[in-house]
């Protein structure tokens, strides 16, 4: 009786087994289209986020599909190890494989030592090389920059989840953040096309900057803290 003859048995029956699974799974409909598999003729009038459930489902597929077909060909190399005599060789070191490891990984191909699964992964996504912080795009603490920045952008989603939406109040947030403009007069004094040609032509809005603009006053002639 050989020394791994039970291994070897273990390792026929896991690839019949396997065999059988890739059979039943018919390669997940990964040989057709993903209309054929949807159903859908066109993916024009779908929305958005069915068309995403349906990549998504593709895309864990072809995973799953790719997993089985990875533990297929371990299998198949083991026993092809098994057929060559280099099987329990470490191919990294050339020492002996304990027989303990085969036992629990019948297709290890190393010792312990110089598994893979010992290595913690570095890499980081690509996407990280482009992508910067809010810091990156704030312009808070430039006073001649109006750009609605990348902090501005985040506090006008956050808001919906605070208060309810008004369009006349929707660059005055609760910080009293300037937004788009320098000085708070800016949100409320307007010309006419043709620009400043002396005070008399100066337009008022009274709208709820001037509201803020005036509460403030009223608050600093009161000796409030505004």
């Amino acid at each position: 009786m050989g020394k791994y003859d039970n291994i070897k048995r273990e390792l026929l029956a896991e690839k019949e087994r396997l065999e059988e699974r890739i059979k039943e799974l018919d390669h997940y409909d990964l040989n057709k289209s993903m209309s054929f598999s949807t159903g859908e003729l066109s993916q024009y009038d779908n929305h958005p986020a069915d068309t995403a459930t349906d990549t998504y489902e593709r895309g864990k597929d072809i995973a799953l599909f790719e997993h089985i077909n990875q533990e297929y060909e371990d299998v198949i190399a083991a026993l092809e190890r098994m057929e060559n005599g280099s099987y329990g060789i470490c191919e990294v070191s050339g020492k002996e494989i304990p027989y303990e490891r085969l036992q629990a990984l019948p297709t290890a191909r190393t010792t312990i030592e110089y598994s893979k699964e010992n290595v913690i992964a570095r890499e980081r996504p690509v996407e990280e090389d482009v992508l910067k912080s809010f810091d990156e795009f704030n312009f808070d603490n430039n006073d001649n920059e109006t750009e609605f920045d990348a902090e501005d952008a985040w506090q006008s989603v956050a808001k919906f989840n605070d208060n309810s939406m008004v369009f006349e109040d929707s660059s005055l947030n609760n910080g009293e953040e300037l937004i788009g403009y320098v000085e708070e007069i800016e949100a409320f004094v307007s010309t006419d096309i043709e620009g400043y040609k002396g005070d008399e032509n100066i337009s008022i809005q009274r709208n709820v900057h001037y509201d803020h603009y005036m509460d403030q006053l009223d608050r600093l002639e009161a000796g409030d803290d505004i």
